[in-house]
């Protein structure tokens, strides 16, 4: 079977196609990323700008095209906090749909931690112990910890570095005044969760997934994602450290022409390191271990799951594309329960 999970977010809409049999864990066969760009479209109101709805739109329908030629079964598309918490965001469902034939599917910070805390104990397995997962995305941030299928806690705190960078880093390169605003408003917000954290107790392995982490980790000494995703990754916070001061003193330009960054994260990446910063320091931890497997791993291994007990569910046909299927993340769920 051909899955694919198109993840539409902030920055991009990326397809992830994967050939999946019993057994095998799902590598991906294939990727599409089209720009979205959609944090430079929040108009103050909190909706995005009509700009930002087509590019979206034009997006998604350029990624379901190309997971019809490529044969994908099953379809798997959400929105992340990009469009989730926009004001205008069933006009923008509503013109994706117009122009793939798709409707995505939101998916809650909770939902985006536990998917993302899934596909990390998988990739690390039982031998990993206790985990703390650190995800840093475009809209919020997540923090989860468990050692079991299920974690036993999972946060989503609005942390990303789009809406970091959006809220407080207007300059660019950004003002010491600025920098101060985001390292105090993201201590300021983690503070609120700081002992629930503790009170669980410490963690055996800490790990972090998302762009934002592979970039910082590149830029600090990493290997390339050339090198496949087997290769061991750390981000170590004195490293961090040195490197915040060079972010933070030239435009997003010059940034773009640094070791692990890209053009459309140029802008973001500085709060994407305060933010890494100012957490691993709040929670002690001097490195991380960089997992490759994330949020569309996590929504792939829930969907197998889900096939396995119960197979013979029914699919919903693409309106657009007769020769292709679509199922909600959560259908397998609703199928069960009813």
């Amino acid at each position: 079977m051909r899955l694919g999970v198109l993840d539409i977010g902030s920055n991009s809409a990326q397809l992830q196609v994967v050939d999946v049999s019993a057994g095998a864990p799902p590598l991906p066969a294939h990727a599409v990323k089209e720009p979205t760009l959609l944090a430079e479209e929040l108009l103050l109101d909190g909706a995005l700008s009509e700009t930002g709805v087509e590019r979206a739109a034009e997006a998604v329908g350029r990624a379901v095209d190309a997971a019809v030629r490529m044969g994908v079964d099953e379809l798997y598309p959400f929105v992340t906090a990009a469009i989730r918490d926009a004001a205008n965001r069933d006009e923008v469902i509503d013109r994706i749909e117009a122009e793939s034939g798709i409707r995505p599917q939101f998916l809650s910070g909770e939902d985006e931690a536990r998917l993302t805390y899934l596909a990390a104990r998988r990739w690390y397995g039982w031998s990993a112990g206790r985990l703390l997962l650190i995800d840093i995305g475009g809209g919020s941030m997540e923090l989860v910890l468990g050692r079991d299928v299920e974690p036993e806690l999972a946060l989503s705190l609005p942390l990303g570095a789009g809406r970091l960078t959006r809220e407080f880093l207007t300059a660019d390169p950004p003002t010491g005044k600025q920098v101060k605003a985001v390292r105090r408003y993201v201590r300021d917000t983690l503070s609120e969760v700081l002992d629930r954290l503790r009170w669980e107790g410490r963690p055996r392995r800490v790990v972090a997934t998302s762009k934002t982490f592979k970039q910082l980790a590149r830029l600090t000494g990493a290997a390339p994602q050339r090198k496949g995703p087997f290769v061991a990754r750390e981000l170590e916070i004195t490293k961090l450290r040195e490197w915040i001061p060079r972010l933070t003193e030239v435009g997003a330009a010059k940034r773009a022409g640094f070791r692990g960054i890209s053009h459309s994260r140029a802008r973001q990446v500085v709060a994407g390191a305060l933010g890494a910063e100012v957490t691993l320091s709040a929670l002690d931890v001097k490195r991380v271990e960089v997992c490759p497997w994330a949020l569309r791993e996590g929504i792939l291994l829930r969907h197998l799951e889900r096939v396995a007990e119960t197979p013979s569910l029914p699919l919903t046909p693409l309106s657009r594309y007769p020769g292709a299927k679509v199922r909600p993340l959560h259908a397998a769920e609703e199928q069960t329960s009813s």
